[in-house]
């Protein structure tokens, strides 16, 4: 699967529970929205995944990959301590200068 680098350092920083690098993924005014709730910018995008990642413990295994350098989605095995484990979830982005504008999670 021919993933965009952005979306590679995103898997992996998730996969190694390091929650700077995956906000290191964002540009400075990106948002996130992930159940109910939007995170906008660096700051509340890592402290939201730092709270998911001491929840949860998940990891992702990319399936799917469709997009551009613009926009695109992934479809994404996440696996963690959470009910119904593991499930597949959408990952719906947008990119801006190679970073992450928007995610949106579903």
């Amino acid at each position: 699967m021919n993933l965009p680098q952005v979306i590679k350092d995103l898997v992996n920083a998730q996969n190694d529970f390091d929650s700077t690098d995956f906000a290191n993924c964002f540009s400075e005014t990106a948002n996130v929205f992930d159940e109910g709730k939007t995170h906008i910018g660096k700051t509340e995008i890592k402290d939201w995944i730092e709270k998911a990642t001491e929840e949860y413990n998940s990891t992702m295994e990319p399936l799917i990959f469709e997009g551009d350098s613009e926009k695109g989605f992934l479809k994404a095995k996440v696996s963690g301590t959470f009910p119904g484990s593991p499930i597949t979830l959408t990952y719906n982005f947008e990119f801006q200068d190679e970073k992450i504008q928007s995610l949106k999670i579903n």
